[in-house]
């Protein structure tokens, strides 16, 4: 087990915290030998199984940005409840592992069309969007000159579709409103918020990250006043224990661009051509370079394609990475290979 650096009085900790702090130090006396995760190297896995055999308080850093919930291909297969539950279990298996000290950041977006049943199923009136010019009035009247007829007969004397004689009449979409649940967005940060303090972490600070803007032309954007989709947050926590501050570790300019700054305004990843859901070099990179200090070793436990390894590499770090799906371990091992060989 590694030695985490016990240079404060533990008798000072809040008594509730003295006997989780004790299982972090335990007694080195007697020689341990367990088998650990090798550094440097993309492991094949899934980070449930893998994690807990990285070496405990060995991460300076563990960065990513698990599956948003939003209906990527690699997610398919989760239900809301399912990822929720990813998620929280992935943080609480950190705790061990983070070194006293060490951060874990979360780089994470609100789920921008959340299915909810309990939400009314009002159609909206989209007024720029209109194909028929009939109004609700003109309905009324139609149906007062002919009680008799059924919305059939009066699309056609009023020349237009049925579904437009339902729409004024009802507020909603016969062949969609009233079968499909409504949608809304589902802001994430207060349950990324728990799960952390429930693993034993603690809030540390978060950051914007503003994107480039996305969906400008969807249908979503296009029918609601919601806006489009161009931030994203990265929650960072803090395991107790000393944390070193240092800003030289960025430059001046970089301090008062970045380093202090809440938002942080960079792109994002313009062509997904070898991962869906691709993060920018420069979000890990930051992360790193403010955080962490050369050698000290980085983790992603959902490495995807490799960015934060090849961010590691840079800053001269060491890192590990974990990677469920077996081509995307192959495709960052390459990209790790080439960047150790510049």
């Amino acid at each position: 087990m590694a030695k985490a650096n016990m240079n404060f009085n533990m008798e000072r900790l809040p008594k509730e915290l003295q006997s989780a702090f004790r299982k972090l130090y335990p007694d080195q006396t007697s020689e341990q030998r367990t088998e650990y995760l090798s550094v440097n190297e993309i492991h094949h896995g899934d980070a449930f199984d893998l994690l807990p055999h990285i070496e405990p308080n060995s991460i300076a850093l563990s960065v990513w940005s698990p599956p948003y919930y939003v209906g990527k291909e690699y997610e398919a297969y989760l239900t809301f409840e399912s990822w929720q539950s990813l998620l929280k279990n992935i943080i609480e298996l950190h705790y061990p592992i983070v070194k006293p000290g060490g951060f874990l950041v979360v780089n994470i977006a609100d789920i921008l069309v959340f299915k909810d049943l309990s939400m009314p199923r009002v159609q909206a009136d989209v007024v720029h969007r209109k194909r028929s010019s009939i109004t609700r009035d003109d309905v009324l009247k139609a149906q007062a000159e002919h009680p008799e007829y059924n919305r059939y007969q009066l699309a056609k004397l009023l020349n237009c579709s049925e579904q437009t004689i339902d729409r004024r009449l009802n507020g909603n979409n016969i062949r969609g409103g009233k079968s499909e649940p409504q949608t809304r967005v589902k802001i994430v940060g207060g349950m990324v918020e728990q799960w952390g303090i429930d693993a034993g972490f603690y809030p540390y600070d978060r950051r914007v990250w503003v994107k480039d803007a996305a969906w400008e032309n969807s249908r979503w954007a296009n029918l609601s006043y919601r806006a489009v989709d161009e931030f994203e947050y990265l929650y960072f926590f803090w395991k107790p224990g000393i944390t070193k501050y240092d800003r030289n570790r960025l430059t001046r300019d970089e301090w008062k661009n970045w380093g202090s700054r809440a938002v942080w305004t960079f792109p994002s990843v313009r062509v997904n051509d070898d991962h869906e859901a691709k993060f920018p070099v420069e979000l890990p990179l930051r992360t790193i370079r403010l955080l962490t200090d050369p050698d000290e070793i980085i983790l992603d436990c959902f490495m995807g394609s490799g960015t934060t390894a090849i961010a590691a590499i840079r800053e001269k770090r060491q890192f590990i990475g974990i990677e469920i799906e077996e081509h995307y371990v192959t495709l960052s091992r390459q990209k790790v290979t080439l960047e150790a060989n510049r």
